[in-house]
């Protein structure tokens, strides 16, 4: 969550110490490419005059804690998940037990029918739940992660009665920080540790460890919750009714803006109001990029129109929460024209993108390029729209930041004798069914990509029945046409150097 000041602040920082653009991460946070180190005091001290830090977000602690985008608005959820957030982020923040963990440790909160934070591919995954008497508590995932070994986390808990949340994720971290590799960077999260213990003994373990913690010293009592609850409180919300006549009327009038209404306007808890998200992912620009000129325009478009308030997205956009349904017509103009109203949310070319090898020094490929060179190849709209929801996600290298593993269609950069090749995953997605995607075989080129996602996206298009999504589809039919169309033809291909990325629009437009 930023507030409108918080945002124009990056939005400084950005013009003054870096190359006036951002990039937002998986996430949630911002990440500046190109700062000088000697000013980075200066830019912690910047942050701080606005409630901002870079506190833990490297190293292997605990990193920030991620939820829903649309948390606290959401019909679906059960309660508000940020209050739950904040009382974690306060316990993990130098926290002086686990200031050196064996690896970076990642934790996220789903308190929503439907799971939008991707909990089952953390470290720990907290679902918010009741039980049969009404009571609420949460569901423990533990030993979830993409990177080289990805692994869909393991419920250890069904239930977990509120107040034991602290002290049973001091348990979780204590079994972790005792028994986890710290001779191998590469077999060194949590997951591994689940899976060579098993599930069941990794329980007993964590069970055990926390009979000398529950009802302690970090029991949440209710007292302490609603404290901190107290802080996420509803803005001033007008009463207003369900529907609106002049969006109906605009909706009715205006083809374009309708596309975009049904793509980035979101159902809210509140009669009359949308939540909006706002496109990073304009035809010819970095995925999650956002220049300080835009920057400026969203703090404008929250003070304007959201009580000062936006939220940072997992996928690499940015939500306006509390939109009144009257005002997204004028909305959606200004963020036209300022780039931000690119209406595919959910859509192909709506991906997640790593910075890549242009920025990364681990990565072991570029990331954008391809990324754009898929832009170009799918620039209608319509065609967009015919295909409908489908997920595709592109990572640099096997940390996989770009999360290709949870994706409907995954493209991984690798390195073969110095040279950029990409392997291509499909059948992984995110939400409550949350899975990983499967190889489809040897990697590719750089400009063989965007042919390869359009031979997938053929085989769907003549297989699918009515109403079924990408991802149904594969999953009826099976992994084996989608791999024999995207090898089909590829000896009379013309290989072409991996590195040669200048070349792909030329390729992929031919």
């Amino acid at each position: 969550m930023l507030s409108s000041a918080q945002l124009r602040k990056l939005a400084e920082i950005s013009r003054r110490y870096d190359r006036s653009v951002g990039h937002f991460t998986t996430r949630q946070n911002m990440q500046l490419n190109w700062p000088k180190f000697e000013e980075t005091p200066e830019i912690l001290g910047e942050l701080a005059s606005v409630e901002m830090h870079a506190v833990q977000t490297s190293g292997n602690c605990i990193r920030n804690i991620t939820t829903d985008q649309f948390a606290g608005i959401a019909p679906d959820e059960l309660t508000d998940p940020r209050p739950y957030c904040e009382v974690l982020r306060q316990w993990s923040t130098f926290h002086p037990e686990f200031a050196f963990l064996p690896r970076k440790f990642k934790i996220a909160v789903n308190a929503a029918r439907e799971d939008r934070a991707v909990i089952r591919a953390h470290d720990v995954g907290l679902e918010i739940v009741n039980n049969d008497a009404g009571e609420i508590g949460v569901r423990v995932f533990v030993g979830g992660g993409l990177g080289r070994t990805p692994v869909i986390g393991k419920v250890i808990r069904e239930f977990l009665p509120r107040k034991h949340l602290l002290s049973y994720l001091d348990a979780v971290l204590r079994v972790y920080n005792r028994y986890g590799r710290r001779d191998n960077m590469y077999k060194a999260r949590i997951k591994i540790l689940v899976n060579a213990l098993g599930v069941e003994e990794f329980t007993r373990q964590v069970e055990a460890e926390w009979s000398h913690l529950k009802d302690g010293a970090t029991t949440l009592t209710d007292a302490e919750f609603e404290r901190v609850a107290r802080h996420f409180t509803a803005p001033e919300y007008e009463h207003l009714p369900q529907d609106d006549f002049s969006y109906a009327a605009h909706l009715k009038e205006d083809k374009a803006f309708a596309s975009w209404a049904k793509r980035c306007a979101h159902a809210h808890k509140v009669p009359g109001y949308a939540a909006v998200t706002l496109s990073l992912k304009a035809p010819g620009f970095a995925p999650g990029d956002i220049s300080d000129l835009q920057m400026e325009v969203i703090a404008d478009l929250a003070d304007r129109f959201s009580f000062g308030e936006l939220r940072v997205t997992h996928e690499q956009n940015v939500v306006l929460s509390d939109i009144r349904k009257r005002d997204l017509h004028e909305i959606w103009k200004i963020s036209r024209a300022n780039g931000l109203a690119t209406p595919n949310i959910g859509l192909l070319t709506d991906m997640i993108c790593c910075p890549g090898g242009d920025l990364c020094a681990l990565a072991n490929a570029r990331s954008v390029p391809i990324a754009e060179a898929i832009q170009s190849k799918f620039d209608d709209l319509d065609y967009l729209y015919d295909i409908g929801d489908i997920s595709l996600n592109i990572s640099g290298c096997m940390n996989s930041c770009g999360h290709h593993h949870v994706a409907n269609i995954g493209v991984l950069g690798v390195d073969k004798n110095g040279e950029e090749w990409y392997q291509i995953t499909v059948g992984g997605q995110q939400g409550n069914a949350t899975a990983i995607g499967k190889v489809i075989g040897p990697s590719f080129y750089a400009d063989e990509v965007p042919l390869v996602i359009a031979a997938l996206i053929t085989v769907y298009t003549e297989q699918r029945t009515p109403s079924e999504r990408f991802i149904d589809t594969l999953q009826r039919i099976g992994i084996e046409p989608f791999k024999q169309r995207a090898y089909a033809g590829r000896d009379k291909r013309k290989p072409a150097r991996a590195d040669a990325s200048e070349n792909l629009t030329e390729v992929v437009n031919a």
